[in-house]
């Protein structure tokens, strides 16, 4: 009795080192998986529209989720050249959400968008015809270690930040 005892609690230990070795970008919302650029290349399309041209995606610097139900939250950033500069300030990365998600307080609606990190610390959402959805405060990560022009994290509170070097806004299911 006591080596089954003993078996039993040594399972126990080694299953929670396990679990709590898994990333926090694995068991956020729900089991969701923070996707890397490697895995985005099956994903998102070489180029994409967006104001009546195409721009080729940079998936090097592209991220995404993937939730439990399989629904996926895609972004990349784009090659801006062939845009006006003030389509271009505010259309830095392409993003696709397949569900209804909150970013940084308002919803936003399944489908296909434009997004950007512009002046005075503000976030942008635009539809595919450059008109602006809407924009939220960001906020910048003096912490964060390695930035990238783009890369989406799990949020310790729960959701997932999206990065453009240190700065990031919140989103979440």
């Amino acid at each position: 009795m006591r080596k089954g005892l003993t078996v039993s609690i040594a399972i126990s230990v080694l299953l929670a080192a396990v679990v709590a070795t898994v990333p926090a970008a694995v068991r956020a919302q729900g089991n969701a998986t923070v996707l890397k650029p490697a895995e985005m290349e099956k994903l998102m399309p070489a180029t994409v529209f967006y104001r009546g041209q195409t721009a080729t995606t940079q998936l090097r610097n592209s991220g995404g989720v993937k939730f439990a139900d399989g629904f996926f939250i895609l972004a990349s950033d784009v090659d801006t050249s062939g845009y006006s500069s003030a389509i271009a300030t505010k259309y830095q990365a392409y993003f696709i959400t397949e569900v209804p998600i909150q970013v940084g307080g308002k919803k936003l609606g399944t489908g296909v968008y434009g997004i950007g990190f512009i002046a005075d610390n503000k976030f942008v959402v635009t539809d595919v015809g450059a008109h602006e959805v809407f924009a939220v405060d960001s906020a910048t990560d003096a912490n964060l270690k390695l930035p990238r022009p783009l890369q989406i994290v799990a949020d310790p509170s729960g959701g997932f930040r999206i990065y453009a070097g240190r700065r990031y806004i919140v989103f979440s299911r």
